[in-house]
């Protein structure tokens, strides 16, 4: 059985963006090519409707672009549990409150039950420190956090 990954909205950017001049950028967008040439396959990825909404986003002919990318995968329902999980989640002081959106994320694959959330987004996401306190607050609302990982940690 594959397991289940949500994907943020920073993996099709990463895959459709043209290559960055900043080293770690480009490093970074040369890890998520090959991730999805080689192991994508061994998933079941889902999204959600903020995914959707960020990939439109920005310039048309790159959301294009982005959209095509997302286009046919599964898309998990924005609850109402996924909406307290989130208020729980900003409400910690875990993330600022600016980064909402992140919260959501996290909160859609907790609820959904996906075994890894899948982002380049280190500020806010797939940061130690970050998911330690996240794991804890998806435990105290009965729900178990995913795996919050880069490409380059499901290789």
């Amino acid at each position: 059985m594959k397991q289940r990954l949500y994907m943020e909205t920073t993996i099709p950017s990463y895959l459709t963006s043209r290559p960055s001049r900043d080293l770690v950028i480009a490093g970074h967008q040369q890890v998520t090519k090959e991730w999805w040439e080689t192991r994508k396959g061994a998933f079941e990825i889902y999204i959600s409707q903020l995914v959707i909404d960020e990939v439109r986003a920005g310039d048309p002919t790159a959301a294009r672009e982005r959209v095509r990318i997302v286009r046919d995968f599964a898309i998990l329902d924005i609850t109402p549990e996924v909406g307290e999980l989130a208020s729980a989640i900003l409400g910690a002081g875990i993330l600022p409150r600016k980064a909402a959106t992140d919260a959501a994320h996290i909160a859609i694959a907790a609820v959904h039950g996906m075994d890894f959330l899948l982002t380049w987004n280190c500020v806010h996401l797939a940061n130690a420190v970050i998911a330690k306190a996240v794991a804890k607050v998806c435990r105290q609302h009965n729900w178990e956090s995913p795996v919050i990982c880069t490409p380059e940690e499901l290789f």
